[in-house]
């Protein structure tokens, strides 16, 4: 069995618009966009693909920080786009459909917003 190659590519978040703008040029698809906590903050990835080969955008943020939209340029990225806002309370500006935080119903609001690696986090296995 064959593992396809996947590339990484750390981006700043000026970037990222351009970027997406260039991946839709090249005629790649947008797979999914992914966020997950990381020590300082929070790590967001953009996966694309063309030819069954998989590139990543990959951005580091803060929870405060305003991350823009690339649904101006992969219309159906808003759902994404809303997922992170909802679970991880990262506010993502522009998007072409803006649900405002009603995407999700949760218990705890932004219940990812919690990095799994903290001590004090109630949702660590201990």
């Amino acid at each position: 069995m064959t593992i396809e190659e996947q590339t990484i590519i750390p981006i700043e978040i000026t970037e990222l618009v351009s970027r997406a703008q260039k991946m839709k040029d090249e005629r790649n698809r947008l797979v999914q966009i992914g966020c997950t906590g990381v020590e300082d903050g929070y790590e967001i990835n953009y996966s694309f693909d063309k030819d069954y080969k998989f590139q990543n955008l990959r951005i580091l943020v803060k929870q405060d920080t305003v991350v823009p939209s690339i649904s101006g340029v992969y219309w159906g990225a808003f759902i994404y786009e809303n997922e992170i806002h909802d679970l991880f309370g990262i506010t993502v500006s522009g998007m072409n459909i803006d649900f405002k935080g009603t995407l999700y119903k949760t218990m705890v609001k932004y219940p990812f917003s919690v990095p799994t690696f903290k001590e004090d986090n109630p949702c660590q296995n201990k």
